[in-house]
C-alpha cells in the first residue's frame, strides 16, 4: 500500500501547465488572469498562483475543456519561477 504525501505538498504553489497547441494571451481571463504564453515549440504555458489542490483540480478542468492535450503540469520553485505577467 502506498502512502499519501504529506499535506505540506498541498497548499499554495505556483504552476507551470504546458498543452500542445497555441492559445492567444486573451485566454488568460478564462483562466482566471494566469499568464498565457505561447512557445516556439508550438506549445502554450499556463502560468500562475494557485491556493490549494482543489484551485489546481479546477484550473485543470479549464485546460480539459479547452480540449488542447495536456503535455506537462509543474509546481515551480519561487526562486526558479519568472515573474507572471498577465
Amino acid at each position: 500500500m502506498s502512502q499519501m504525501s504529506s499535506g505540506a505538498d498541498q497548499g499554495p504553489g505556483r504552476y507551470e501547465i504546458r498543452v500542445q497547441g497555441r492559445l492567444l494571451p486573451r485566454w488568460a481571463a478564462w483562466f482566471d488572469g494566469f499568464a498565457v504564453d505561447s512557445e516556439a515549440d508550438g506549445t502554450t504555458v499556463i502560468r500562475g498562483d494557485v491556493v490549494d489542490q482543489s484551485a489546481l483540480h479546477g484550473l485543470l478542468h479549464k485546460v480539459r475543456d479547452v480540449g488542447l492535450p495536456l503535455v506537462s503540469v509543474v509546481r515551480v520553485v519561487a526562486d526558479e519561477a519568472p515573474p507572471i505577467t498577465p
